[in-house]
């Protein structure tokens, strides 16, 4: 993507309208390309898209055997499954940037899609350890903390959430609270690393 290009956001979305209402919010700033299928969505995948907008349901391939596929080709884009699935814990084990319930708003999808397109400038470990907190955050925003409790898997993550805040904290100088981090993320996102 050259500096004058706008970036490429790929809408994978079986249902017409709804693709179509998620092209118009977007099309003014983005790039935007549509399939209405895994296939026809794969098939528009390339090494000019940025951000992926994935349905996790749709006939034929599933959003789950098309973000594999996008995570094997190792394009570097950020995918966001947009989706009525709510979400269960084998959430974890997929390689997504974000998750978005379905109904989702204008402003809601904007946020997402500028987001992940800020994250794409960071490195690989930041991007990991974003992909970890970002279903971390859809687990505990759906789950009880009863089942959060009883879940070996989400304890798992938690750890390695905290181990991954450890090594980023030695490589960005120690930094105090998320807060602090956030802020210290987006300094470097704006190019104001010290």
């Amino acid at each position: 993507m050259s500096e004058s290009d706008p970036p490429v956001v790929l809408i994978v979305e079986d249902e017409p309208d709804v693709a179509e209402t998620y092209k118009l919010w977007l099309q003014g700033d983005y790039e935007v390309r549509m399939g209405q299928n895994g296939d026809e969505g794969l098939e528009l995948l390339d090494e000019s898209v940025d951000v992926v907008l994935l349905d996790r349901m749709m006939p034929g391939l599933s959003g789950d055997e098309v973000l594999s596929e996008i995570r094997k080709r190792d394009l570097g884009c950020r995918v966001a499954m947009v989706t009525a699935v709510e979400p269960d814990f084998d959430i974890l084990e997929m390689g997504f940037d974000a998750y978005l319930s379905k109904p989702i708003r204008s402003e809601q999808l904007h946020d997402t899609v500028t987001n992940l397109l800020e994250r794409s400038e960071y490195d690989s470990m930041l991007q990991e350890y974003y992909a970890l907190v970002e279903k971390q955050a859809t687990l505990e925003a759906t789950k009880s903390s009863a089942e959060l409790a009883e879940s070996e898997q989400y304890a798992t993550l938690t750890e390695e959430i905290a181990e991954m805040r450890e090594g980023l904290d030695d490589t960005l100088g120690g930094i105090e609270d998320d807060d602090d981090f956030i802020a210290t993320l987006r300094g470097l996102s704006n190019g104001e690393e010290e």
